[in-house]
C-alpha cells in the first residue's frame, strides 16, 4: 500500500547526500517532495500541514554528526514524527470492567466490521485467552447476521443468535444478558453501517453505545477510502466516544493516506491493522514499525513475531542442521519452506515488512527463485504429484517422469522444468549460505540499510 509513496521518500532524502548541514535551502525543495508525496498518498491536507511544519522546525539547522549524512538525520527527524503521527505506541484493548467487557464496532458498510468482529474475536480468544460471544445488530444489510454466524463457526467463538424483525437495541440487551449468564469474558457486538453517513444511523449507534456501555467503541475504516476516511472518521468521533480505530484493507494496493489522516482526526489510537482476508489476518498496530515501512526499513520485529507464531521448531531445527551441513535439502524440505510462507501470508507479505533495499534483492537476486502468491499453490502441487524417492533425490526426474508429475499437476511439463530449475537455484543458495556466504551479504550492506551494523 505505502509503496509509491516510499519511493518518493526515498528519492526526497536521497537529494540531501553530500550536504554537510541541513539549512533553509536544501531543505525547503526536500521539503516541498515531502509535501507533495503525503498528498499523493491521499494524506488530508491539513495533516500534511502540521507534519511538514513539524519536520521543518526540528530538521532546520541541525548538525549532522558522526558517520550520519543530512539525509540520514532527515529520515531520524521524519521517521519520528511519522510515529508521532500515528500514535507513539501500541496502545492495546481495555479490558478491564466486570465481565462481559462490551465492545462496539462502528463504521461505514464495506469497510469490514463484520469480517474484523470475527477477526478480533480469534485474536482475543488466541492472544488473551479470552471467552468470546459474537453479536449481530445489524437487521438491514441482507445475510449479515448470518455471516458473522458462519465466521464465529469457523473460529470457535460463541454466537447470540438474532434476526431481521428484532430491534437491535433489544438484540443488544438480550446478548448482554446471554453473556453475563453463560459467564462469557467479551462480547463483540457487530453494528450497522450504510453506504454514507446519515442520521438514522447515527442515532441507532448512540442508541446502542448507551444500552451497552462498552468498554471499547473500536470504528473501523477502510484504508483504501482516502479522503473519505478523513470525513467519516470524523463524522462518528463527534457522535460517539470513540476509544480506537481499526485499519481495515491495509494490505491492499490504494495509496494508505488513512492510516496518517485518521489517529490525527480522531485524536484516537489505531489498535489493530486488518491485512488479508484470513480470520489470521489481524494485526495489533505499531506506529514505529509502520513509520519504518513507509521509510523503506521494513518491519522487521512484525516478521519475527509471524515467524515464532507459524514456524514449527522441531522442522526448524532440522533445516538449520541441513543448512549447517550444506547437505540433505530437498524437495520436501523446499514444499515445507513455501507452506510457511503461505502461513505468513505469502510473499509479498513478506517482502513488504523486509528492508526496501533486501526486498530488492531478494527480488531482482540473481540465481534466487521468482516466486509469487499465484505460483505458490501451483508449485506445491507439482511437488505432491512426485514420489517421496522423487522428492528426496530430484536428480531422478527425467522426461517420463516430468510428463506424469505434469499430468498429475494438471501443469505443463514447463513448470516442472521451472520448477526443478528454481529448486536448484535455491540448494546453490543453501550451499552458499552454509559457507559464510550470507555474512559476506550482510557485511555488503553495511550503511546501505538504516540502523545496519
Amino acid at each position: 500500500m505505502f509503496d509509491n509513496l516510499t519511493d518518493r521518500l526515498s528519492k526526497v532524502l536521497k537529494t540531501l547526500r553530500g550536504e554537510a548541514r541541513i539549512t533553509e535551502d536544501n531543505i525547503g525543495d526536500a521539503l516541498r517532495e515531502v509535501r507533495m508525496a503525503l498528498l499523493e498518498a491521499d494524506v488530508a491536507l491539513p495533516v500534511v500541514r502540521d507534519f511538514i511544519a513539524r519536520i521543518r522546525e526540528k530538521a532546520l539547522g541541525q548538525e549532522v554528526m558522526g558517520s550520519l549524512t543530512p539525509g540520514q538525520a532527515v529520515v531520524g527527524v521524519v521517521h519520528r514524527e511519522l510515529v508521532a503521527l500515528m500514535g507513539e505506541k501500541n496502545d492495546d484493548l481495555d479490558l478491564a470492567t466486570t465481565p462481559p467487557a462490551v465492545i462496539l464496532m462502528a463504521g461505514l458498510q464495506g469497510s469490514g466490521k463484520t469480517t474484523t468482529s470475527g477477526k478480533l474475536a480469534k485474536w482475543l480468544a488466541e492472544n488473551r485467552k479470552k471467552k468470546v460471544l459474537l453479536a449481530s445488530c445489524d437487521v438491514y444489510r441482507p445475510a449479515a447476521i448470518e455471516q458473522l454466524k458462519t465466521l464465529a463457526a469457523q473460529i470457535g467463538a460463541d454466537f447470540f443468535p438474532s434476526s431481521g424483525e428484532q430491534k437491535p437495541v433489544a438484540i443488544a440487551a438480550a446478548a448482554i444478558d446471554h453473556a453475563r449468564r453463560h459467564y462469557h469474558d467479551v462480547l463483540i457486538v457487530d453494528t450497522a453501517g450504510r453506504l454514507a453517513i446519515d442520521q438514522a444511523m447515527m442515532d441507532e449507534i448512540r442508541e446502542l453505545h448507551a444500552a451497552l456501555k462498552p468498554i471499547e467503541t473500536l470504528f473501523v475504516v477502510d484504508a483504501m477510502q482516502g479522503q473519505d476516511a478523513v470525513n467519516v472518521a470524523k463524522a462518528f468521533s463527534e457522535a460517539l466516544p470513540l476509544t480506537g480505530v481499526v485499519l481495515t484493507k491495509l494490505d491492499g494496493d490504494a495509496r494508505g493516506g488513512a492510516a496518517l489522516s485518521v489517529r490525527h482526526v480522531t485524536g484516537k489510537p489505531i489498535k489493530f491493522a486488518g491485512v488479508g482476508e484470513k480470520l489470521t489476518g489481524l494485526e495489533a498496530f505499531h506506529p514505529d514499525r509502520m513509520a519504518s515501512r513507509i521509510l523503506g526499513m521494513g518491519d522487521v520485529l512484525s516478521l519475527i513475531e509471524d515467524v515464532q507464531k507459524t514456524v514449527d521448531v522441531a522442522d526448524a531445527e532440522k533445516l538449520a542442521k541441513k543448512l549447517k551441513t550444506g547437505k540433505g535439502f530437498d524437495l520436501e524440505d523446499f514444499k515445507q519452506q513455501i507452506v510457511q510462507m503461505q502461513k505468513m501470508g505469502g510473499v509479498t507479505a513478506m517482502m513488504d515488512k523486509l528492508p526496501g533495499e533486501l526486498a530488492q534483492m531478494a527480488k531482482g537476486a540473481q540465481g534466487a527463485p521468482q516466486v509469487d502468491d499465484k505460483s505458490i499453490r501451483r508449485i506445491e502441487g507439482i511437488i505432491n504429484a512426485m514420489t517421496v524417492k522423487e522428492r528426496t533425490y530430484p536428480d531422478l526426474i527425467k522426461a517420463s517422469r516430468k510428463r506424469r508429475i505434469a499430468t498429475g499437476a494438471g501443469v505443463s511439463v514447463q513448470e516442472v522444468n521451472r520448477l526443478l530449475k528454481q529448486f536448484e537455484q535455491t540448494q546453490k543458495m543453501m550451499k552458499m549460505m552454509a559457507k559464510g556466504g550470507l555474512q559476506k551479504m550482510m557485511r555488503g550492506l553495511k550503511g546501505r540499510i538504516p540502523g545496519l551494523r
